[in-house]
């Protein structure tokens, strides 16, 4: 048994990684400000004697004793991340100091949920991780982007500085079920639309692409990680490889939901990513074979119903 502390625990992410640590007989400490998550994600956890839930924003300084640090706490959405630049930046960056200071003081393993954020607008398909990005640094989405870059330019300074025992993944488009129904990512707010006949809304002409990956693979390769040995330390792609255009993904969800929807196109918001695709080649080679498993229709399904019910209550 390990002592597992979860900063952003309440979130789609958290919450499913809470559940898996859990359920593999860790204890699990949940740290969340509630800024942009749901504390319905973690209610089914609350009566377990292995889970505490501490609401607290990392922003300031958190001191417990644990064994692994999973840092997951920042708004990953852009209607959420651009709601407060600042604090999206100071999450990833004052936020990050304050969980390594207490990584450094315990000597615990301590994981950064990086994103594919990172790599901006690419200008190299699909991206490895040598690939240094194509980033605005100054634009709406740069609180998230820079804040994050700058998130691993401090793992990797501790790392170096003090020998800190580090994991860096980078976190490509993943859905599934806890989805915010209104975080204005393209998955949740496609199957709303399709869920409520209403026209799906596709920002540019739907050809550009993502590459949607399921969030059980997600968590799975999240654990990998934190289990590899401490010369691993990333950054490393977890992400989907399998691409596909929004309106590929709009047709998949409006036959799912055999929604009566029409497809409006609307212009296409500053900075956001032509291409989308993770090179896992690195991931796969030191994660025990790690790759996604889940197909994106199977994943809709799940998460679609899950949307349902959500409408219904």
């Amino acid at each position: 048994m390990k002592r597992i502390l979860v900063t952003g625990g309440s979130g789609f992410i958290g919450s499913h990684l809470c559940e898996r640590l859990l359920n593999e007989g860790n204890e699990v400490i949940c740290v969340d400000n509630f800024f942009s998550s749901n504390k319905q994600n973690i209610d089914h956890l609350l009566d377990k004697s292995s889970f505490e839930l501490v609401t607290h924003d990392i922003t300031s300084p958190f001191y417990c004793e644990v064994d692994e640090i999973y840092n997951l706490a920042c708004p990953a959405s852009p209607i959420h991340y651009q709601l407060n630049a600042i604090k999206t930046v100071k999450t990833s960056v004052m936020g990050s100091i304050n969980m390594l200071g207490l990584a450094k003081r315990l000597n615990a393993k301590i994981l950064q949920a990086s994103t594919s954020e990172v790599y901006g607008d690419p200008l190299v398909h699909p991206q490895p991780e040598l690939y240094w990005g194509n980033v605005n640094p100054i634009g709406p989405r740069s609180c998230y982007d820079e804040g994050k870059r700058c998130a691993e330019t401090l793992f990797m300074n501790y790392f170096e500085q003090h020998q800190l025992k580090i994991k860096i993944v980078r976190i490509f488009n993943t859905y599934g079920t806890r989805m915010s129904i209104n975080d204005g990512r393209v998955v949740s707010n496609f199957a709303i639309q399709a869920l409520q006949n209403k026209d799906i809304t596709i920002f540019g002409n739907g050809q550009q692409t993502r590459s949607f990956m399921y969030i059980d693979d997600l968590v799975e390769g999240l654990i990998q990680m934190m289990n590899t040995p401490d010369s691993v330390i990333g950054p490393i792609n977890l992400g989907n490889p399998k691409e596909f255009s929004i309106l590929e993904l709009a047709n998949k969800i409006i036959s799912q939901t055999e929604s009566k929807s029409k497809i409006e196109f609307k212009p296409l918001p500053q900075d956001d990513p032509a291409q989308r695709k993770p090179d896992i080649s690195l991931a796969i080679k030191l994660l025990n074979g790690w790759q996604p498993k889940i197909e994106l229709e199977d994943g809709l399904k799940p998460t679609i119903n899950y949307f349902t019910k959500i409408l219904k209550s």
